[in-house]
This record gives C-alpha cells, structure tokens and sequence, in this order.
C-alpha cells in the first residue's frame, strides 16, 4: 500500500535505524527506495547488505534533495508514497495508522505528523506559504510580538501541534501523498521541481497542491522520532545560502500581479540575511561540484 522514498547523503547510521524502523511495520512498506547521493560514509555498501529488499539506486553525484526524490518516486507504483528523511524512526504502527487517517480525510493530498527530537521535544515542523509580510515577520522577530497577525503568517508561532487539523506546509521530513491526488496536478513520478534542489522543494510542491484545491492534514496523533538536519548540518555555511537563495527563487516563481515588484527587495534582505548568518559569502548547493 504504501512505497517509501529516502534520499540519504552520509548519514549511515541513522539510516540503517530508520530502515530498522520501516521492516517492522504492522503494515510493511510494498516498497523501500533508497537513493543515495554519492555518499562517501559507507551507506551505500550498508543498504545493500544489511537490507537486500530495499531498491538501492546508488548514484555518482549529488542530486540534492528535488532530484533524489524523483528519481525515487519514478519507480514508485503504490497509491500511497511516502517521502522519508534518513533521521527518522518510525513506531511499528505508523504505516498503518497513517495511511487510514489521510483516507479518512478526502480533501487532502498528503499527511504530516508530529516530530519527537532527541530531548522529547515536539519540534516545529509546520508552516504557512511564504508572504513578503511573512518574511518580513520572520527577519525582524515581529512575528512573535504579533502571532495573529500577517507577519506571523509563514512562521505560524501559534500553531498548536497537539491538535489534529489541516496545515498548509509541513516539513519535507516525513509527507505521505496520495498518487491519485498528485496526478490531478503534476506527474507522481516526478512531482519536485528540481529548480529547488535542497529547499523549498516541498513547499513549492504543497502550494501547487493547494492550488489545485488539495489540502495537507497534521495527524497529532500519530509521531516519529527525528535528528533534525543530520544531511544539511554537514555543510552548514552552503545550506544558509541556498536556503534563502531557494526563497528568492520561490517568490518568482509564485509571486503574481503588483506583488511583483517587491521581488528585488525580498533577494536584497535575503542576500544580506545569507551573508550575516553564514557569515560571508557561498554559491549554495552545486551538484556538479559534490558540495552539499
């Protein structure tokens, strides 16, 4: 029922727990995609030996994240997919119960749950669709003096992560999808604009779903345990930079109308929000180039 896509980079132990946590589900995965990209750590070798059913697509270079996924969900066939972090571990039970709560919600195209990090904290994993009030909001810290307000719109400081509702955009870490509902909007076998190689990707993937009247549903009911950045905290200077590159090029692609002309300020506040927390410059992520 359900096929499940991990794109990994160097993080071998934690996914050699996660795939663990997959192959003794109450409901087994009909699938296991991972695709490795170009790790020098050891995981694939670990794949192919500790876990012989997994699909192991071993690539040469970094795809980033975007591409990793597609090429994963191009082999996929089940109705349910489900794209995976390698630091996660999942209870016995998730699977099962997650597929029947997003069919128990038919306007919704995908499903996100709670995250549990290392201390058993619940960790902020939801967020609304970037605004330039939002961003705003966000750079200058007024979303938290203001919650209910529009520049508290993308953070969502407010969101009550022990009640189950709908969400605009949960984190890329754990979104189950309904093939049937991606068809309706794009091609399920590759549903990420690899425009948005390591960020934004799944943002831009739930708004488009949003566009086509799809909502996404939070499961507070239903967790996993997860690291948090065990990929992107590796190369941490590059991974600030095409963050807020990644939001340049999300603003052009959705922004629309008069909005438009705010784009060369939103790239000038990210540029110099970039180069004050990486403190300096980098190019972002370059699969060419094996930097993530």
């Amino acid at each position: 029922m359900v096929s499940v896509v991990i794109v990994n980079w160097n993080t071998k132990d934690k996914l050699r727990a996660c795939l663990t946590s997959l192959q003794v589900q109450t409901q087994p995965p009909a699938q296991i995609f991972v695709v490795d990209n170009a790790s020098s750590d050891g995981s694939a070798d670990m794949v192919k030996t500790d876990f012989p059913s997994v699909t192991l697509l071993a690539e040469s270079t970094n795809h980033g994240y975007a591409k990793g996924n597609n090429l994963g969900l191009n082999l996929a066939i089940s109705e349910f997919i489900l794209t995976l972090n390698p630091d996660t571990e999942l209870p016995t039970d998730n699977l099962e119960k997650a597929t029947r709560s997003l069919s128990s919600h038919p306007e919704c195209g995908a499903l996100s749950i709670k995250f549990i990090g290392p201390e058993g904290e619940t960790q902020a994993s939801v967020r609304g669709f970037p605004t330039i009030l939002g961003i705003i909001g966000q750079l200058t810290q007024l979303d938290r003096k203001f919650p209910e307000s529009p520049l508290a719109n993308y953070s969502l400081p407010n969101f009550n992560y022990e009640k189950s509702q709908l969400a605009p955009q949960p984190m890329g870490t754990y979104l189950l999808f309904r093939r049937s509902i991606l068809s309706k909007f794009t091609d399920p076998a590759q549903p990420f604009d690899e425009e948005f190689p390591i960020f934004f990707n799944e943002v831009d993937l739930l708004h488009r779903m949003h566009q086509a009247g799809y909502a996404c549903w939070y499961d507070a009911d239903l967790s996993i345990f997860h690291h948090h950045g065990a990929s992107t905290k590796q190369r941490r200077k590059s991974m600030i930079w095409e963050s807020h590159i990644s939001l340049i090029r999300y603003f052009k692609k959705h922004l629309r109308g008069i909005s438009r002309i705010a784009l060369p300020l939103i790239a000038v506040a990210s540029i110099a929000a970039a180069f004050v927390r990486a403190k300096g410059y980098h190019a972002g992520f370059r699969p060419q180039h094996h930097n993530l």
